[in-house]
């Protein structure tokens, strides 16, 4: 299938200090691709992947789950470890939830985390109904664009697959499970109104994390897609002081400003699997 305008995977050949930015369930990397410019435009490398199933019909995601969601931004951060000398994982929502699992399985091989509005768990009934009416119903109404500046919008999925958001609601068990496991320095960005993921979800990964550097920022004009609301520009300005006091080499990569080439990735591997965002 055709990838949706605007949907595309992005990577950017910089420095050696690199960033591996995750999207979230049923949205695509459109939701971060300014982040993703900002931190390439000061020198980084990036790399910010479709996930499989992503970007193109909500039905692509029924056939995949979270195994092949993590698999993308694993072969991502794999790249990048080979390529550069210090690496940063940043995740929006599910993205998010990535983001911590990376951590808890590499170790100080990651510098550093940026989280904004990470999910930790399904809540409500429909936790609970998931694993019968996915079985009766194939999806119910979407979760994108919940953003609180006029004129945008987010490129993502109308319906939410019950069987990929049953796969998520797995993951997210996993991931809380290993939280402890996550020592890494660790920014968490949060909207003061958010109407995807409650407050709760981010005092859980903050208070299970077992990392000892570790701030919170509170958004006050942003909701779930943080990332392209009005509080946009103070996530990429604080990831980027974040990752500028713990891998000085950035700076001076910032400083000479050498134009590099960005390019879109491709779409090798999508058929692999696919993904949920959120």
């Amino acid at each position: 299938m055709p990838v949706l305008p605007g949907a595309e995977p992005y990577r950017h050949e910089g420095g050696e200090v690199g960033v591996l930015l995750c999207h979230g369930f049923t949205g695509s990397p459109q939701s971060l691709r300014p982040w993703a410019e900002y931190l390439a435009e000061r020198g980084l490398t990036v790399s910010l992947p479709l996930l499989p199933g992503h970007g193109t019909r909500w039905e692509d995601m029924q056939l995949t789950g979270w195994q092949d969601w993590y698999a993308e931004v694993d072969r991502e951060l794999r790249a990048l470890l080979e390529r550069c000398t210090q690496v940063f994982v940043f995740g929006l929502s599910m993205g998010g939830a990535l983001t911590l699992r990376l951590a808890a399985q590499y170790g100080d091989r990651i510098s550093g985390i940026v989280v904004v509005n990470p999910a930790n768990k399904v809540h409500g009934l429909a936790a609970y109904a998931l694993p019968v009416v996915r079985h009766l119903v194939p999806s119910v109404a979407g979760i994108v664009s919940d953003i609180k500046k006029e004129g945008v919008a987010e490129v993502g999925y109308p319906r939410i697959p019950l069987h990929a958001a049953h796969s998520m609601r797995t993951f997210y068990r996993l991931v809380d499970s290993e939280l402890p496991q996550v020592t890494q320095p660790m920014l968490l960005l949060r909207s003061r109104a958010d109407h995807v993921v409650p407050a709760v979800d981010s005092a859980r990964v903050l208070s299970r994390v077992s990392s000892t550097d570790v701030a919170e920022i509170v958004l006050e004009q942003s909701y779930h897609v943080a990332t392209l609301d009005h509080d946009a520009d103070r996530i990429f300005e604080e990831s980027h002081a974040f990752v500028l006091r713990l891998a000085p080499a950035a700076g001076k990569e910032s400083d000479a400003r050498v134009p590099r080439q960005s390019r879109q990735g491709d779409q090798v591997g999508q058929q692999e699997g696919t993904a949920t965002g959120g």
